[in-house]
């Protein structure tokens, strides 16, 4: 399994949480690419429900890995 920023993005509107198969269900209904179905089928499908796009990618990075600070804009 293989994520990048691009390929994660395709998940960012998911309905959250949802299930392994729910996820497959959206990636394939919002036309992402197939290495985003690949890498969903690939996760250990135990009836989890994954609340965010942390729990499947741990390092996703959030707004506070980034150093941009809003006040100035």
């Amino acid at each position: 399994m293989f994520w990048t920023l691009e390929l994660a993005s395709y998940l960012e509107d998911a309905p959250w949480p949802a299930t392994k198969d729910e996820l497959i269900d959206y990636s394939i209904r919002s036309g992402a690419p197939l290495e985003v179905v690949e890498n969903l089928q690939e996760l250990d499908d135990e009836g989890d429900v994954y609340e965010t796009i942390e729990d499947i990618w741990p390092d996703y990075p959030t707004q506070e890995d980034f150093l941009f600070n809003e006040d100035e804009y």
